[in-house]
């Protein structure tokens, strides 16, 4: 007789109802039915809570379009993919502790085996890469913005050749709105106002309107206060739009 395939950990009843209010927010933008994970995630992450990673994954797979094998290893090359850019912005430790909790979670026929960044090299076409993702959020403001790193050389690098060359540029398995998300996600949840500044307007310039940035801070602004995390110093999205 064949064994049965185990049953899913149930979900904490607080955290789907968290997660669902933060999907039923984005069905008002023009974002789609799946950034809203992504920009929980960030979240999630980047603030105190990586571990209910586990708890997002399960979320998202309990919906009728991932009943399939290969629809949920879709669901988590994209949110590994997250994770991967979340390196840059927030360092390694709290990105492992979210892709393990998903991994225990995970049944073996649903993991994915790809490796997206097999290969890399720091060379002329990652440069090219870097900058030009970094071009289309900084446009005429970018070398005066990479200029304040001219006494700080080394952080200027780390920009230009591996946030952006290595991580932030790679559109494998994420497209530019799916970054910025992240980017402006991750960066507002450490409640740092001048780089938040720069995302927001980084996101109006990639296209997202101002009535959807304004959502997805608002959505980060009710994360954060479930996890007990002061964003006290974030401009709001209309201080910005004369900047866009």
């Amino acid at each position: 007789m064949a064994s049965e395939t185990p049953a899913l950990p149930a979900i904490r009843p607080e955290v789907s109802a968290l997660f669902q209010s933060i999907e039923e927010a984005f069905t008002i933008t023009s974002l789609g039915d799946s950034r809203w994970y992504l920009l929980t995630l960030a979240a999630l992450v980047g603030g105190t809570e990586p571990l209910l990673a586990d708890q997002l994954y399960l979320y998202i797979i309990s919906k009728p379009d991932c009943q399939q094998s290969d629809q949920r290893q879709k669901v988590v090359r994209t949110l590994r993919e997250a994770l991967v850019k979340l390196v840059s912005i927030i360092g390694v430790c709290k990105p492992l502790e979210a892709i393990l909790a998903i991994a225990k979670v995970e049944r073996p026929e649903d993991r994915d085996y790809s490796f997206s960044r097999e290969g890399w090299a720091n060379n002329s076409e990652n440069h090219a890469r870097g900058m030009d993702w970094l071009r289309k959020i900084y446009t005429h403001n970018t070398d005066k913005t990479l200029a304040l790193f001219d006494a700080h050389k080394d952080f200027r690098w780390i920009s230009t050749e591996i946030t952006y060359g290595l991580y932030l540029s790679d559109r494998q398995v994420v497209d530019d709105i799916d970054t910025e998300v992240v980017v402006l996600v991750g960066i507002m949840i450490q409640n740092l106002p001048l780089e938040t500044a720069w995302h927001i307007r980084g996101s109006r310039r990639i296209g997202i309107s101002l009535e959807d940035v304004k959502t997805m801070m608002d959505c980060v602004r009710k994360l954060g206060e479930f996890m007990g995390t002061k964003l006290d110093r974030i401009p709001s999205a209309d201080d910005i739009e004369k900047e866009v």
